[in-house]
């Protein structure tokens, strides 16, 4: 071992790293900042956030259960009042008079529907339609395929509207 050469230049030694609470800038003015101190000591004045009282959970709760019962509400009152739903699945053009629309009905069961289907030009100009007639089923949902006659070519087939029979 030998000692440091006195005219070597020192080398400085790092800074301690800032903690969390200074490099966010949340650090408590006044507080000691290192040294095995509790961060949350109380003597300056500055205390964590109280929890919430039993009441004001039960607040909270009870407001959370309003929010979905009513939300489930808004849902069944739209599934009432419009009980079809459809899904358009694809299409095939099979040539310049037909096109095969294939689409999803969901109803409730051994109910009727009809739905009207639309053959478009590259325009979206209709140049096909028919209406079809879904139901009764067991199945809430069921896939259809229908063949639309167009009068020229068209670049898709699309499911317009269903309404219940």
């Amino acid at each position: 071992m030998t000692d440091p050469d006195p005219a070597a230049p020192a080398v400085p030694t790092p800074a301690p790293a800032p903690d969390l609470a200074e490099r966010y800038g949340r650090a408590r003015r006044g507080a000691p900042q290192a040294g095995g101190d509790d961060p949350w000591d109380e003597s300056d004045g500055v205390r964590p956030r109280p929890k919430l009282s039993v009441g004001a959970r039960i607040a909270v709760t009870l407001a959370l259960a309003a929010g979905v019962a009513i939300a489930a509400w808004f849902t069944i009152v739209d599934t009432q009042r419009d009980p079809v739903t459809f899904t358009d699945v694809g299409f095939v053009v099979v040539s310049p008079e037909e096109v095969e629309v294939t689409f999803d009905v969901s109803m409730p069961p051994q109910t009727e529907a009809v739905c009207t289907l639309t053959a478009l030009s590259p325009s979206f100009a209709e140049v096909g339609a028919i209406d079809v007639e879904v139901g009764p089923d067991a199945a809430r949902t069921t896939r259809h395929t229908v063949t639309v006659a167009t009068t020229e070519l068209a670049t898709t087939g699309v499911v317009d509207h269903c309404d219940l029979r």
